[in-house]
């Protein structure tokens, strides 16, 4: 049975999406500016720290994938094309994808280091792991893996902002609306109704 309403999507759905966007843009800006930090001692804990809402994303990703294959998901707005439709479902698969596979990538790159720091999860849990053999190759491998992967999955990502309030202030169809909280969207003929009318 669907878990979204007619035209808008769910509040699960809209409240993963929006805490994993939120989450996985900070954590750009995070590990960019771990970078600049020269103090051994503060990068050792804001790398944990990084971690830690890595394998955050990590989850949250994972249970909007089981979401998203489980309860389904609204028709898209009549409005869009066939074109502007295959795009969207593709972006917005890509991204998903991306929200699991960087953090992955940075497991692999905490699992290869050889410096065999453990990662300690909100200084609650010790995450293992993954059975991967530390070496400097596999280090530096991961590590640009990881990078490049969380900057394209960024830029996508603004990309799809741009898009969404494109449709929601140029087009002012229900795009947007549809992934917000206590927002009933339009009727989908709302905008072709405007059009036709415009023509009388």
């Amino acid at each position: 049975m669907p878990r979204y309403h007619e035209n808008t999507y769910g509040i699960v759905a809209i409240a993963l999406h929006w805490t994993i966007a939120l989450l996985f843009l900070g954590q750009i800006v995070f590990g960019f500016s771990m970078e600049q930090v020269k103090s051994l001692a503060l990068q050792f804990e804001l790398i944990q720290w990084h971690k830690s809402f890595g394998f955050l994303i990590l989850i949250l990703a994972f249970l909007r994938l089981l979401w998203r294959l489980a309860a389904g998901r609204p028709q898209p707005p009549a409005t869009l094309s066939r074109v502007e439709r295959v795009a969207a479902e593709t972006v917005q698969w890509t991204l998903l994808i991306a929200t699991l596979a960087v953090p992955l990538a940075g497991w692999a790159l905490a699992s290869t280091s050889t410096l065999g720091i453990p990662s300690f999860a909100f200084n609650l849990v010790v995450v293992p792991h993954l059975p991967l053999t530390p070496s400097d190759e596999a280090e530096a491998f991961w590590r640009e893996t990881h990078k490049l992967l969380a900057y394209g999955a960024g830029m996508l990502a603004i990309g799809h902002a741009a898009a969404a309030l494109a449709h929601h202030f140029v087009l002012r169809d229900d795009v947007l609306v549809r992934m917000l909280p206590g927002r009933a969207a339009r009727p989908a003929t709302h905008r072709v109704t405007l059009e036709t009318n415009d023509d009388v």
